[in-house]
């Protein structure tokens, strides 16, 4: 069976036309990339210079052997470091949780604990399987309304977006990362994320997993006093 070549309009005006709607369609790809950086604009900090907020959400970044990634160990350093500066009071840990042998929340705990933050000061999302659903379920779910947001300099404009979309009054702390294969990828992975990311912020879907509201915030929060 032969597969025919796609036949280029050979006159100037058919040309023209496909150099239009090629364009038109690079701009309408481009759109959500742009919607990020520009509804972000004013909320990313640095460890040194982020706002004093009762909650750090440490967002999931995939675990070895175990352990946190690198990449994920290098967002739970930065949030170690905004608790010992006194910048926040609690830390959400979210990520997945779906099978019995792979639990990230709790080797975030476990890290966070050997980094001097108190087991009392770090409650656990296990149903943030994306980003959507950690900032949705940070809301509904944990009752934050207001924190810091930590993950890698590439993914941080868009959990500040998804988090501002879902209610929480956002601010954002991008960790720099060595710009290795998986940097590059995240990066690429991230243009195409935005498109996801637009729908979401405008359809607002339930999270995969919501279930009951849980105190464990406010709990800790409590104990802080």
């Amino acid at each position: 069976m032969k597969i025919r070549r796609p036949r280029l309009p050979r006159t100037r005006a058919g040309q023209r036309r496909l150099v239009q709607s090629v364009m038109a369609a690079c701009m309408l790809a481009l759109l959500p990339a742009t919607w990020l950086y520009v509804s972000t604009a004013d909320r990313l900090r640095t460890t040194a210079d982020a706002p004093r907020t009762p909650v750090a959400v440490v967002f999931g970044a995939g675990l070895w052997n175990g352990e946190p990634s690198p990449y994920l160990a290098h967002r739970l350093d930065a949030a170690a470091k905004l608790y010992r500066a006194d910048r926040i009071e609690v830390v959400l840990v979210t990520g997945d949780n779906s099978r019995e042998d792979y639990d990230e929340p709790d080797a975030m705990r476990a890290y966070l604990t050997r980094h001097g933050v108190p087991g009392t000061r770090i409650v656990s999302d296990y149903a943030g399987f994306d980003t959507w659903d950690s900032c949705v379920r940070a809301r509904k779910i944990f009752g934050v309304d207001r924190a810091v947001l930590i993950s890698q300099d590439f993914h941080i404009r868009r959990a500040v977006a998804l988090c501002e979309a879902a209610g929480i009054d956002s601010y954002g702390v991008g960790v720099a990362a060595k710009h290795d294969v998986t940097w590059y990828y995240g990066g690429t992975r991230e243009v195409f994320a935005a498109g996801k990311a637009a729908l979401d912020a405008v359809l607002r879907p339930d999270p995969r997993f919501l279930g009951p509201k849980e105190r464990g915030v406010s709990r800790a929060l409590a104990a802080g006093r």
